[in-house]
């Protein structure tokens, strides 16, 4: 029954994210279909911040009315909306009115504004909920969350999104044969249509909401829970137990002088400064690793080929479950540690953002070594800071039901602090030149 608990956790954890990774995935598919054209992932990240606005509702419900909330619910509305939201995509994705006299997908920004909703508001509200199962559970569901970006990104290197084949360019104009050698990016036709592709993630979603269900109310795993009420099925006193819990602070600013909290932290609470520390490297790495450096990936990647970015952006999404893999087995909570690891992150993403910043003409982009140490600092950078998101989600779980939900409206802010500076930065002032995937003119 642990084996299906974990399997449960791993494909209810892979609703949190899919919808939304899968449609960044999809944008070299869908960006010459509409008329927002290469402006669309710019809209698309104001709406995803604005969906924000879901974790926030549920973030001030703990606070205000704790213990009223049914998280399980919310749970079953966001996920069947999520699911209903990726179907319809598939039908209306390309359908455009007229807005302030021109053509606008306005079915795609509305139908993204609430998948993003759904996948703000399950950073608040999944973590939470595992609460009611035991610890080691977290970290399969932690699994589930990589996996989400990583299904996705499988299926469109299976469809064939973004593989460019570099043509002669005067041969693709007049055919001719005779060629002056200069080499132009062709995109390919995808293996199958982006309606196919949204079905998929409707069906990832679905697959989410049955684990779920099964989460919440199959008796095999109830005996996995540590809350003897959940087995007896007394709700009720679930409900008083956890409205008890939210309004105990998590830091205690009245322990006793004396308190000596542990430094692996265990079991035991941690102390006020140990929590500052946490929540603020925990905001620092999503920031860095959710929309910071994403948002330059393109940038520090094609000069150096198409190849090298397909490669970084597929195995840095393998980066992600892996580490939850590694954390099953490798549980490190010592605090240096994980800011040792925050630190080395932060450092390989410093790399990233100079050559990104370097670009068309990043250095050694004529030396194979210099694609070899690009994809390599992606890998790297995923894997330490998923670690560090990973065991700082451990920690937290042992501080109760109220630090998993802070941990969730952290990751958000995080995320939106990060996309809020680099916004400006990639689509106002352009600050970041994109290389040629088939080749790259440089002294």
């Amino acid at each position: 029954m642990a084996v299906l608990t974990h399997l449960l956790a791993i494909l209810f954890g892979m609703g949190s994210w899919v919808s939304i990774n899968g449609l960044w995935v999809e944008l070299p598919l869908i960006v010459p279909q509409v008329p927002e054209g290469w402006y669309l992932p710019s809209y698309l990240s104001i709406l995803i911040q604005a969906a924000n606005v879901g974790p926030l509702v549920v973030t001030l419900m703990h606070r205000l009315r704790p213990g009223v909330l049914n998280e399980a619910a919310v749970i079953y509305v966001i996920v069947a909306v999520g699911a209903v939201a990726s179907f319809l995509l598939a039908f209306f994705w390309k359908e455009t009115v007229v807005v302030a006299g021109g053509p606008r997908s306005l079915a795609l920004l509305v139908l993204t504004f609430f998948l993003a909703t759904v996948d703000c508001t399950s950073s608040v509200t999944f973590l939470p909920f595992m609460m009611r199962l035991q610890p080691h559970f977290l970290t399969s569901y932690f699994v589930g969350e990589g996996l989400s970006g990583l299904l996705p990104a499988l299926a469109a290197l299976v469809q064939g999104v973004g593989l460019v084949r570099c043509v002669n360019g005067s041969r693709s104009l007049n055919h001719s044969g005779h060629g002056t050698g200069r080499l132009e990016a062709q995109y390919q036709p995808s293996n199958f249509s982006a309606e196919v592709f949204f079905f998929f993630l409707s069906a990832m979603m679905l697959v989410s909401l049955a684990a779920f269900l099964l989460l919440d109310l199959h008796p095999a795993v109830a005996r996995q829970q540590p809350d003897p009420c959940y087995s007896t099925g007394s709700r009720e006193r679930f409900r008083s137990s956890r409205k008890r819990a939210e309004q105990r602070p998590m830091m205690d600013l009245f322990r006793p002088q004396n308190h000596k909290p542990r430094s692996s932290l265990g079991s035991s609470s941690c102390s006020q400064k140990q929590l500052i520390f946490i929540f603020v490297v925990l905001g620092w790495v999503n920031a860095l690793s959710n929309t910071v450096l994403p948002s330059v990936q393109s940038y520090s990647c094609l000069p150096y080929g198409n190849g090298a970015y397909h490669l970084s952006a597929a195995l840095a999404a393998v980066s992600n479950p892996l580490a939850g893999f590694v954390a099953m087995f490798v549980s490190i909570r010592s605090l240096v540690f994980l800011g040792f690891l925050t630190v080395l992150g932060t450092l390989i993403g410093l790399y990233i953002m100079l050559m990104a910043a370097l670009s068309p003409c990043p250095l050694l982009v004529n030396d194979g070594s210099g694609a070899a140490i690009m994809v390599l600092a992606w890998i790297l950078l995923i894997f330490f800071l998923s670690y560090v998101k990973i065991i700082i989600g451990v920690i937290l779980r042992d501080e109760g039901h109220s630090a998993l939900v802070w941990c969730g409206a952290v990751v958000q802010l995080g995320s939106l602090l990060g996309a809020v500076a680099m916004f400006p930065l990639v689509s106002v002032y352009g600050l970041f030149s994109s290389g040629d995937p088939c080749g790259t003119s440089c002294p």
